[in-house]
């Protein structure tokens, strides 16, 4: 069956410092098939695929890849010998066009001596764009598109080079429900013609419908192997986690909130996606927010925050009688926001975890004038890490090393820490696994129980209906649906009110 196996690692080994991401692991991805990778987060599955991808390299073990030893020393090229991989985080140019950024580093394909016929690169993106089922203008640049467009560029950018192994590395969080049964489709394709494809997710309902095999990954070690016929949800998730997860861990009780109204959007429009829209936020009160990636929910997330401009109508904090223009304001009215895009709009990556914690708590950690208290800041960074279980070295530890569920951590805690009374959060759970999830859903919980208010936007459902007293339901721009948690609402009803 050696000629079957398309890509082989053998005792590979992979260490930051005191930190093993991966610890003598031996596996192998085989032609035509699909093979799932999951773990929780730090297990070592960006790792693993960066490493094959010539992103970095292993501090010791071997790889063969079409029986060959295996050692890229860049992306360019792995892409070359036909391994195409989508990064979890953002992997396009802002400042540059769709079809610049499809076709990076390759502009000699285009180029006469030094210059490069753009009109060419234009009309070779759209005949992609195009063959891949995937609107969108080739001339715009990227930072004008919303995020899940992005990651469909990305994706693009990838299948452009007919690779042999596709790896998607926590994609589909990001893409709307079209661009998700897009990419399932397009895997499977590849997966038919021969190719192999990597799938990387902490969705394990989707890991079991879409894969053909599952390689289980903890603390960088590879606790086993699945083929299809052998998945189990509830044993999966125990090995994920090296303990037993059970049932729904969702909130179970039917706890109502208050009348008082902590925040309302009076009739708001922006530049885009609203028209006089309203809702009040009732102090002790999960709101939740759902509908399809474009219905305008997470721009209304952002006009909350006073991150999107308000042209008519207004935000107002009731508690302070004060409207929302912009997200210092918000901040003074102990207004927190998550966002769905956490790389550019939540989290300075460059700076280390104490700093993006500590941006929120200026007011609680000063000791004088304009003089902040070092040991009061790094107790109360450290505060977070132990709460939110941080995996890190340090308080120190540059947040752009870390793990997407653990950049989630930080982005959460930085308002958890300056005890946000409104929190407003755009997809919260996004690159997190399911320990993480059950954990972060208590901690939602426990804020509600003490009279805090959130407001849960979500393209996840079951999420909606699982942790929300009351949902509301959004279709070009307006509210199309309107449920209570006592309504006992499912995803049947809800998705009717999405088209």
């Amino acid at each position: 069956m050696a000629e079957n196996v398309l890509l082989q690692i053998n005792d590979m080994y992979k260490n930051y410092g005191v930190t093993v991401a991966l610890n003598h692991i031996t596996f192998e991805v085989r032609r035509g098939e699909i093979r799932g990778l999951i773990g929780e987060n730090g297990s070592g599955k960006s790792t693993v695929s960066s490493i094959m991808a010539g992103m970095q390299q292993a501090t010791s073990g071997e790889m063969t890849y079409e029986g060959k030893p295996w050692k890229p020393s860049s992306t360019l090229e792995a892409q070359e010998a036909g391994i195409a991989m989508i990064v979890q985080e953002t992997g396009t140019i802002p400042n540059i066009t769709v079809a610049e950024n499809l076709f990076l580093g390759h502009e000699e394909l285009f180029s006469k001596g030094p210059f490069i016929n753009r009109n060419k690169m234009f009309q070779q993106a759209q005949a992609l764009l195009d063959e891949l089922e995937i609107e969108i203008d080739p001339a715009a640049r990227c930072g004008s598109i919303d995020m899940a467009k992005r990651k469909l560029v990305e994706i693009a950018k990838a299948l452009y080079w007919k690779p042999k192994l596709f790896i998607v590395d926590e994609t589909t969080t990001a893409l709307s429900q079209a661009g998700r049964a897009l990419l399932y489709k397009l895997m499977k394709k590849l997966a038919e013609e021969g190719g192999s494809v990597l799938f990387i997710s902490h969705e394990l309902d989707e890991l079991m419908a879409q894969c053909d095999t599952l390689t289980i990954l903890r603390d960088g070690m590879i606790v086993s192997n699945l083929e299809k016929s052998e998945f189990q949800s509830d044993a999966i998730k125990q090995m994920m986690v090296g303990r037993e997860i059970k049932g729904n861990y969702y909130r179970s009780d039917m706890d109502g909130y208050s009348d008082e109204v902590v925040l309302q959007a009076d009739c708001i429009t922006t530049m885009k996606d609203l028209m006089c829209f309203s809702l009040d936020l009732h102090k002790g009160e999960i709101l939740g927010i759902g509908g399809l990636s474009h219905c305008g929910m997470h721009t209304l997330g952002r006009a909350l925050f006073g991150a999107e401009a308000v042209v008519d109508g207004q935000v107002v904090a009731r508690e302070y009688d004060c409207v929302i223009r912009k997200p210092r304001i918000a901040m003074n009215c102990r207004i927190g926001y998550l966002s769905k895009d956490r790389d550019t709009e939540s989290l300075s990556l460059g700076a280390s975890i104490r700093d993006n914690i500590a941006s929120t708590g200026y007011a609680t950690n000063r000791l004088v004038g304009p003089f902040v208290s070092f040991r009061k800041e790094k107790r109360y960074v450290d505060e977070q890490i132990k709460a939110l279980s941080l995996k890190c070295a340090s308080q120190y530890h540059s947040v752009d090393t870390l793990s997407g569920g653990n950049k989630q951590k930080v982005a959460f805690g930085k308002w958890l820490a300056c005890d946000s009374n409104i929190l407003i959060l755009d997809c919260p759970t996004r690159g997190i696994d399911i320990g993480v999830k059950a954990a972060m859903y208590q901690l939602i919980y426990e804020m509600k129980q003490a009279g805090k208010s959130i407001v849960l936007i979500s393209e996840e459902l079951p999420e909606l209906i699982g942790m929300s007293d009351r949902i509301l339901i959004m279709r070009d721009g307006e509210i199309s649906c309107e449920v209570t948690r006592s309504e006992k609402p499912t995803e049947g009803n809800l998705i009717n009110y999405m088209f």
